[in-house]
């Protein structure tokens, strides 16, 4: 069997820095943030199967949320306004992005990527965990805001504006994100009590 590059591509998430262009108190990089939203996802999982008579694994929605960025890898992190600019640059972005999610899943041994690509491959993942892991990623971007305003950051305050119009989007698609919001959200920039 030929040897592998994948975990070349899982471990280099710690090295890549998210908020490249912003003045961060706090810095965070991809894996800081790949396992904050796989935690936030399994939570909002869990929240829907509880109360809102959902039917979704949240073992499974944490692992899409672990691998949401690989491309990341390769490609860097690119700020929400640039990536989305426009409908061309942002199109054009996701092109790239399913570029390298190809290249990183083709490291596998071939009888593993069928196993892998509807993790790794953006387009392939199931739209109910990418409708969950997509909040989970607004959620933890909202929350990183939020703790670099508490540290008198004020580069994030429309950072923080944008984020609380897409969160108020998903509470009225999504009673897990209000839930989530009402419960954990507030008290997840306090201290451990």
């Amino acid at each position: 069997m030929k040897k592998s590059t994948f975990f070349a591509w899982i471990l280099r998430m710690p090295l890549i820095k998210r908020w490249a262009v912003m003045h961060l108190v706090k810095g965070e990089n991809v894996a800081e943030h790949s396992h904050q939203v796989a935690v936030i996802a399994h939570m909002l999982a869990v929240i829907r199967n509880t109360y809102f008579g959902g039917n979704i694994n949240p073992e499974k929605a944490a692992t899409v949320a672990l691998y949401h960025e690989v491309s990341e890898s390769k490609l860097q992190d690119v700020i929400h306004v640039t990536k989305y600019h426009n409908p061309a640059i942002a199109r054009e972005f996701k092109v790239i992005e399913e570029l390298a999610e190809r290249e990183c899943l083709a490291t596998l041994p071939a009888e593993l990527q069928p196993i892998f690509d509807g993790l790794l491959i953006q387009n392939n993942v199931d739209p109910e965990y990418k409708q969950i892991v997509k909040a989970a990623d607004i959620i933890a971007a909202y929350l990183k805001a939020c703790d670099e305003i508490k540290f008198n950051n004020p580069e994030f305050y429309t950072v923080k504006i944008r984020l609380e119009d897409m969160i108020n989007d998903l509470k009225g698609k999504f009673p897990e994100v209000a839930m989530f919001m009402d419960i954990f959200a507030e008290r997840s920039l306090g201290s451990i009590e």
